[in-house]
């Protein structure tokens, strides 16, 4: 029984199913409290409020700490239930768990709140530590959690962005010294005084309290302002890049994972689900949604991964449920739709293009084999209803 729970725990709170709704509010949930704690010390600032609701933020604080807690303690409990980062002996896996940085990120969103108990802290000090909690949100925003993945895996490149705006910094600190020293000796007195003119300038923010007055000075700011331009792009491009490829590669593991829980696809090796995951596109659709149109003419062909749809054949309409498939026969017969499809439960397909659908038949045989005869026995019910085409 504590096996299954603990199980069930780290399904909730670590690696929610896409339709795991206990997963899926609990996330909610933890958005919605980590925001409401960083709006409250917002709001604890204002002298006025802070007087007339000091007994309300205490008690939301108290709350928080102990649901904050509550989690902390349950990742360390169940974190030796992932088998790829834990593994080994329990307390070693939990102390590995407990150094990581998202660890890190929980332990000191409440920490200083039981420190204050025994130590004489700041409140300004506290503040700043509970405003850390918006670090917090990386666990369950898909869009922080891609934004930290991309500075991850561009971290070299990056590095290596800052490393030459560095050089450059120093660069035009060392030569504008030499150029304005003698006409303005209390603004540039060294070269770290003059770095604050170089890094104005770089980012091209220009507050203009410190500016060159000799031409060489102002021709090389120039330059500077033009150099800090393009330097200043360089990350720009590496992260827009990197979100790129994260992108993609989210796209792809999605596409896979469903390529590979389709029946028709699943006795295919990996290799050959990750080519046919390049040609096909998810798509969701709600319910009530007219998918295709009878007599309209044919473009792709549909998979079922999750929902329900009915296609209108008589004598009576049928309904095909995830593992199924719709839209072979106008594509195997060149021909117009033979009956319209509607979406009955909130869907998700892949869609296969028709370059793509001859494309995948002439790499895979058996596939096309399997279509063939999918399509003759629904053309011979189609036929013995009398509404062939």
């Amino acid at each position: 029984m504590t096996a299954l729970l603990k199980t069930r725990i780290f399904e909730i709170i670590e690696s929610p199913e896409p339709g795991d709704w206990e997963g899926r509010w609990f996330d909610r949930f933890m958005i919605v409290l980590i925001l409401a704690n960083v709006f409250a010390v917002i709001l604890e600032t204002v002298e006025e409020l802070a007087l007339a609701y000091g007994a309300f933020f205490l008690g939301f604080e108290v709350f928080s700490v102990t649901i904050f807690t509550i989690e902390y303690l349950s990742r360390l409990w169940v974190c030796t239930e992932n088998k790829i980062a834990g593994g080994g002996h329990p307390i070693i896996a939990r102390l590995k768990y407990a150094l990581t940085p998202g660890a890190l990120i929980d332990l000191v969103a409440f920490l200083p709140f039981y420190l204050s108990m025994f130590l004489t802290i700041d409140l300004r000090f506290m503040r700043i530590f509970r405003l850390m909690r918006l670090l917090k949100l990386t666990r369950y925003s898909p869009a922080l959690e891609s934004f930290a993945t991309v500075i991850r895996s561009e971290s070299r490149t990056l590095g290596a962005a800052v490393l030459v705006m560095a050089i450059l910094l120093v660069f035009a600190a060392s030569f504008v010294y030499l150029l304005e020293k003698k006409t303005q000796p209390e603004a540039f007195a060294s070269i770290p005084h003059s770095m604050w003119w170089a890094l104005a300038t770089l980012t091209t923010v220009g507050y203009g309290d410190v500016t060159p007055a000799t031409l060489g000075g102002k021709l090389f700011g120039a330059v500077i302002m033009i150099l800090g331009i393009g330097m200043f792009a360089l990350p720009t491009g590496i992260l827009a890049t990197g979100f790129s490829r994260e992108i993609r590669k989210r796209e792809f593991i999605l596409t896979w994972r469903l390529v590979a829980g389709t029946p028709l696809f699943s006795h295919l090796d990996a290799l050959r689900i990750a080519e046919i995951a390049n040609l096909l596109h998810p798509k969701k659709v709600p319910p009530g949604y007219t998918i295709v149109k009878q007599s309209k003419a044919a473009h792709s062909m549909y998979f079922i991964v999750s929902g329900e749809v009915e296609v209108e054949v008589p004598p009576q309409p049928r309904r095909l449920a995830a593992g199924g498939f719709f839209g072979e026969i106008a594509l195997l017969t060149e021909s117009k739709r033979t009956a319209t499809v509607t979406a009955v439960t909130e869907c998700q397909l892949l869609i296969l293009e028709v370059v793509d659908f001859r494309q995948l038949l002439d790499v895979s045989p058996e596939l096309h084999d399997l279509l063939t005869e999918a399509m003759k026995d629904r053309l011979a019910q189609l036929k013995a209803a009398g509404q062939a085409d």
